[in-house]
């Protein structure tokens, strides 16, 4: 629990979080979104992982960075993602890079609010 902590106590770790809360990203992707270096991104990224909240996948020569999705903590940074100021854009964002690469956003439903997936499911 206390690496789950650590991982959150980082404002950036925070932002990366929310870019993966709808698609995987490569190292390369998430980069382009920050001001700071690939060695402390890449230690960002080791962080969330050794902390259980970020898996890595080998898709041929890249690899791909995303949430993991049954880890408790990564539904509640989503929802709180979900109404905070500085956050709820970038999970647009990041749902806006899903829809455009023809993903399904259904595995994020656990990480809307209550109220927005019960609409959801009413509009279908």
């Amino acid at each position: 629990m206390e690496k789950v902590f650590a991982a959150l106590a980082s404002t950036p770790r925070r932002r990366i979080l929310a870019y993966l809360s709808a698609t995987a990203m490569t190292a390369g992707e998430i980069a382009e979104r920050f001001d700071i270096s690939k060695p402390s991104l890449s230690k960002h990224l080791s962080v969330l992982e050794n902390a259980g909240l970020v898996k890595r996948e080998r898709k041929g020569q890249f690899i791909h960075y995303s949430l993991v999705p049954e880890n408790l903590t990564n539904t509640l940074h989503g929802f709180a993602q979900s109404i905070c100021p500085v956050g709820g854009p970038i999970v647009k964002e990041s749902r806006q890079i899903a829809e455009e690469r023809g993903e399904k956003l259904e595995t994020l439903d656990i990480k809307k609010p209550r109220h927005q997936r019960l609409s959801d499911h009413e509009a279908s």
